[in-house]
C-alpha cells in the first residue's frame, strides 16, 4: 500500500465511514498481508526486485499463500531451498513452476518473460559445488540476466581456466562458487575487471569445517575485485551479481 491510500483509508475512518475491524481488513488486503506472512508487495519498487521465499521450514500452504499474492500483483516468484516432495506439491498448485532439483528452487513467471540483458558468469570449481551454483543460476533467470556456466575449472587443474577466458572475461560481473581451500575466486579475480562475487562451499573434507576454511580463505584474497557472501549462499551471489548486470544494462 502506498502512504495516498493509507491516508485515504485513514481519512474513512475518521470520518467514521468504515469501522476499525474494517480500516484493518482493507489495510491487509491492500498490503498484501496473509493469514501466514506479511508480503512485502513493495519491494520491487524499492528495491528493484520482488521479495523471495525462503522455502526451508515454512509449510507448502504458506508458501503458495506467499506465491499467489506475488502473482497477483504481477511479480515474478522465486523459492529457494525446496525439498523435493515440497516441489511436486508446489508444482500441482502453482501454474508454470519450474522446479530446479540440483539448485532446490521453485520459479515462477507472472507473464511472459522478456528477452535477458546483461551478462553474469557463474564458475564452479568442481562437480560438487553445483548445486550452489545452480540455485545462483535460477536467481539470475529470475531477476531476467543472461547467466553463463562455466564449469569444473579448479586451481587442481590450473590450465582449465584460462582455456574458457573467453567466456567470462567480458561478463558485467561474476559468480563463484568453490569450497575446499576456496583459492579459484582470487584466480578469477585476477583475469577480469568486473565484480567477483565469490561464494565458498561446504564442500571439503574436516578441517574445511563445513566451509569455514573455504570463506576465511576467500575473505583473506589478494585480489581487489573479489567480494565474499556467506557458506552455500548461491541465492545472494547470483543476486548482487544480478544487481550488477542489470544497473550496467541500464547504462548502455
Amino acid at each position: 500500500m502506498d502512504s495516498h491510500q493509507l491516508v485515504m483509508l485513514v481519512g474513512r475512518l475518521a470520518a467514521a465511514e468504515i469501522s476499525a475491524e474494517e480500516f484493518l481488513r482493507l489495510a491487509a488486503e491492500q498490503t498484501g498481508q496473509a493469514e501466514i506472512a506479511s508480503v512485502d508487495l513493495d519491494r520491487a519498487s524499492r528495491c528493484g526486485f520482488p521479495e523471495v521465499i525462503y522455502g526451508s521450514g515454512k509449510s507448502v500452504e504458506a508458501i503458495v499463500q506467499i506465491a499467489e499474492q506475488l502473482l497477483s500483483h504481477e511479480q515474478k516468484v522465486l523459492v529457494t531451498r525446496v525439498e523435493p516432495e515440497k516441489a511436486i506439491e508446489l508444482s500441482q498448485q502453482l501454474p508454470g513452476a519450474v522446479y530446479n532439483e540440483l539448485g532446490r528452487t521453485v520459479r515462477v513467471e507472472s507473464d511472459e518473460s522478456l528477452a535477458p540483458v546483461g551478462h553474469v558468469a557463474v564458475i564452479t570449481a568442481g562437480t560438487s559445488d553445483l548445486p550452489v551454483a545452480e540455485e545462483a543460476r535460477e536467481t539470475l533467470a529470475w531477476m531476467g540476466v543472461r547467466a553463463r556456466v562455466v564449469h569444473d575449472v579448479g586451481v587442481a587443474g590450473p590450465h582449465r581456466l584460462p582455456e574458457r577466458l573467453a567466456e567470462f572475461a567480458e561478463a558485467d560481473a561474476i559468480v563463484v562458487v568453490a569450497g575446499m581451500e576456496g583459492a579459484l575466486p582470487s584466480v578469477v579475480g585476477g583475469y577480469v575487471s568486473c565484480p567477483v562475487f565469490a561464494v565458498p562451499t561446504s564442500v571439503g573434507y574436516g578441517a574445511n569445517l563445513g566451509g569455514l576454511a573455504a570463506l576465511l580463505a576467500m575473505l583473506n584474497s589478494c585480489a581487489s575485485n573479489v567480494a565474499v557472501v556467506n557458506i552455500d549462499a548461491g541465492f545472494k551471489a547470483g543476486y548482487l551479481a544480478g544487481l550488477v548486470a542489470t544497473r550496467v544494462e541500464r547504462g548502455r
